[in-house]
């Protein structure tokens, strides 16, 4: 079913029911009346500090996040970052990343924010994020179409 026909029956449906959407805006450039949904993205869990945890397993999960995003962009970014500046982090600049790559709960936020497209919120704004971003820059104009190889 096309995206289309899937918000007309569910507009239709909720005119059934009496219920309606609000209007984020109330219409975009074209004129036509812009609708904004409910939220109906799924639950995530609350980030948790993983007591106990020892440095090299830190390192060994932060890889695999980094690689495993979910959405492409990320996966490139944060494998290639996770590759260069893992292996010689600090503990805190481990656990920094740690929350950097799992406290937000969308991934295109942290896109944004690497990308400098939205402003970093001040508990992201770290040394970490600053490596980051400069990553995200690639002054080095390195060829990043594919995530390194893990060995």
């Amino acid at each position: 079913m096309c995206a289309a026909t899937y918000l007309r029956n569910t507009l239709k449906l909720q005119q059934f029911l009496g219920l309606r959407w609000v209007s984020s805006t109330a219409s975009n450039k074209s004129g036509t009346t812009v609708i904004d949904p409910p939220d109906q993205s799924p639950l995530i869990p609350l980030f948790r500090n993983r007591k106990g945890e020892s440095i090299q397993r830190l390192k060994a999960r932060l890889l695999y996040q980094s690689r495993k995003r979910g959405m492409l962009e990320n996966g490139l970014l944060l494998s290639t970052f996770a590759a260069k500046y893992l292996p010689v982090m600090n503990e805190n600049q481990l656990y920094l990343y740690d929350q950097l790559i799992n406290k937000p709960s969308n991934d295109w936020d942290l896109y944004y924010w690497a990308t400098g497209l939205k402003p970093t919120p001040k508990e992201f704004e770290h040394e970490v994020m600053q490596l980051l971003k400069d990553h995200v820059k690639n002054s080095d104009k390195k060829c990043r179409i594919r995530q390194p190889d893990l060995y």
